[in-house]
């Protein structure tokens, strides 16, 4: 019967006296007397070997389809050393005479650093072999000690924790980069993990459990890591795949919606987040305005200084709006040199915006490739009030509106009639005798130009 004492010590002693039995049944050659051991680790480290190699192979093989995510050689290379190190672990008796088992866990320490190493790369992160050769240079020197070489329990403490070490560090190096959207990366942190949490826990078992129950622990312990590490191993394997497709697809997809020239979206990627901006607004009961743009005398520059010139000042252009604009704007080239934006907020918003574009590029077109050239832009405008609204309309107005600010003299900025807010009352005697108009949006009418000009702002026409 249990004595008296505190929940954690009458855990304990329940812990001691399973592991004693166990313990009691050790035979000559290992085997169990009158208790059936449920799990053979020979057996269990030698179908790991086998599935570690082959999901190896695999991941070298999806690494030579696709060899932009250079994480997946490495990956492999894990693999392949982990499965070499289970092969060598199963042939100890063997290779006893040529080689210490020391060197054995090393290679396996070896192999959960290349796969810590293979996540840092996945997210761009450099390499660090020190850190990865760590692991094994440590176990190699340690086990030479006398006090460790001689004790298990030691022994047990320092791999467990080397292993666990690697992979919570794989499982964070997934964590950190979480921004960005790759659902499989969640069930890749939570196996690693778990995995991680498991190999830690010999640590306090070992600190906790008298000195005479190391047999035991090692004999009830190690079954239970062998098969979960089998497990591991697979699920992490097709995890990876799956993640190593989702960034290749992304890839692929940004691609396709990217311009090549300026790095800006396309007019296919520039139309898929404006319908998802524009639902977005309309949720939020809010306008949204196009903006649409297009260099001055853009055929005349490619004819006077070449079209690699030309290719320059579309890309100053983009760079200039793009550090212009706010982060919630999208912006994108729809086509030659005209571009185009689309901005959560009425015209007053967008006007004080396209300015803010027009002034940065009519500075940053003065000179351009060592070429005085002096470039300008024309922008029109568009606002929407009633949400969801047709995208492919709004951006005919706001073309319509680029049209009459060409016609007015270029570089300069005009807008739709229609962009007015949908409400303006009639005017009211301002306390200082002023006539002011106030839209629904609590603007006055001035606050809403059609047309600005370089210098100054016109007042606002009212239809």
């Amino acid at each position: 019967m249990l004595q008296r004492g505190s929940a954690s010590q009458n855990i304990l002693l329940v812990v001691r006296n399973f592991l004693k039995s166990r313990a009691s049944g050790l035979k000559r050659n290992g085997r169990m007397d009158g208790v059936a051991m449920p799990l053979d680790v020979p057996t269990l480290f030698m179908i790991s070997t086998c599935v570690a190699a082959v999901l190896g192979l695999f991941l070298l093989f999806a690494w030579i389809q696709d060899r932009s995510i250079r994480a997946l050689a490495w990956w492999s290379a894990g693999y392949l050393v982990g499965a070499l190190a289970a092969a060598l672990w199963s042939m100890h008796d063997a290779i006893s005479r040529a080689m210490t088992l020391d060197v054995v866990y090393a290679l396996l320490f070896l192999a959960c650093g290349i796969i810590w190493n293979g996540a840092r790369m996945f997210h761009a992160r450099p390499v660090l072999p020190s850190y990865m050769f760590g692991g094994a240079i440590l176990w190699l020197i340690v086990c030479q000690m006398p006090v460790v070489h001689e004790s298990d329990h030691y022994r047990i403490m320092l791999g467990s924790m080397l292993i666990g070490t690697y992979t919570l560090f794989t499982a964070f190096e997934l964590w950190r980069e979480r921004g960005e959207q790759l659902f499989s990366r969640w069930p890749a942190i939570g196996v690693l993990a778990v995995h991680g949490v498991l190999f830690l826990l010999p640590i306090p078992l070992v600190l906790l459990l008298p000195a005479d129950s190391g047999i035991a622990l090692a004999s009830g312990w190690y079954p239970i890591l062998s098969l979960e590490t089998l497990l591991f191993a697979i699920a992490t394997a097709f995890i990876i795949l799956v993640m190593a497709k989702e960034r290749s697809d992304q890839i692929h997809r940004v691609a396709a919606s990217t311009d090549a020239l300026t790095g800006v979206s396309n007019r296919r990627g520039f139309i898929d987040e404006a319908e998802r901006l524009v639902r977005k607004a309309a949720w939020k009961k809010q306008p949204v305005t196009v903006l649409m743009f297009d260099l001055d005398h853009f055929k005349s520059i490619n004819d006077r200084f070449g079209h690699a010139t030309g290719d320059e000042v579309l890309r100053t252009f983009a760079m200039t709006a793009t550090l212009s604009l706010r982060a919630t704007d999208l912006f994108g080239r729809f086509g030659g040199e005209e571009f185009v934006a689309i901005l959560p907020g009425d015209l007053h918003v967008a006007t004080t915006a396209a300015e803010r574009v027009r002034s940065a590029f009519e500075e940053a077109g003065r000179e351009i490739a060592g070429q005085k050239i002096g470039v300008t832009v024309s922008i029109g405008a568009a606002t929407a009030y009633e949400l969801p609204c047709d995208l492919n309309a709004l951006l005919a107005r706001a073309d319509a509106a680029l049209y009459r600010a060409k016609e007015g003299g270029r570089n300069r900025l005009e807008g739709d009639h229609e962009s007015i807010p949908p409400s303006a009352p009639a005017p009211q005697l301002a306390p200082g005798g002023a006539d002011v108009r106030t839209g629904e949006h609590g603007s006055r009418a001035e606050d809403w130009p059609l047309t600005r000009e370089p210098v100054r702002a016109v007042a606002a026409i009212m239809p």
